[in-house]
C-alpha cells in the first residue's frame, strides 16, 4: 500500500442520545443520509453485524470495509483499499468518538473530522424534526 501511516482519534459532544447515535452509525439507511455524498453499498441488512463487508464510494476514491466487532456503542471497521487499517467507533449520551489509524495518501484527519462534522449536523437536525 502507498502512503503515509497516519493516526486520529478525535471525540466530539452531539445533542443526542446514544441510542440515537448508535442507530445513526448502525443502520444503513441512516448512513446513507449523513455520509453524503459518500456512497454506500445496497443490499445490505437492515442493521449492520459482525462479519459483514461493505464498500464506500466518494468519486474514484474507494474504501471496504468489514466490521471486526460490534457491541453495546463500540464498532470497529477493517479498512482496505484506499485506506489499510481500522476506523474505531464508541459513543454514549451526548458524545461520540471516533479513533481511525491506516496508510493512506488521502488526508484522513480532515476526512475524519468532515464525518464527525456531518454526523453532528444530521443528530441534530433529527432531533429538531422530533420536536
Amino acid at each position: 500500500m502507498l502512503g503515509t501511516f497516519q493516526q486520529s482519534q478525535i471525540r466530539i459532544e452531539v445533542n443526542a442520545s446514544a441510542r440515537a447515535i448508535g442507530e445513526s452509525l448502525l443502520y444503513p439507511e441512516k448512513l446513507r443520509q449523513w455520509m453524503f455524498p459518500q456512497q454506500i453499498s445496497s443490499g445490505l441488512p437492515n442493521q449492520l453485524e459482525p462479519g459483514l463487508s461493505f464498500v464506500s464510494r466518494t468519486g474514484l476514491i474507494t474504501i471496504k470495509h468489514e466490521i471486526e466487532t460490534l457491541h453495546d456503542s463500540y464498532l470497529r471497521l477493517i479498512l482496505s483499499e484506499a485506506v489499510d487499517g481500522y476506523h474505531e467507533w464508541c459513543w454514549d449520551e451526548g458524545w461520540v468518538q471516533s479513533r481511525l489509524e491506516g496508510i493512506s495518501l488521502l488526508p484522513l484527519n480532515l476526512a475524519q473530522t468532515t464525518t464527525l462534522l456531518r454526523l453532528r449536523q444530521f443528530l441534530e437536525l433529527s432531533s429538531q424534526e422530533k420536536s
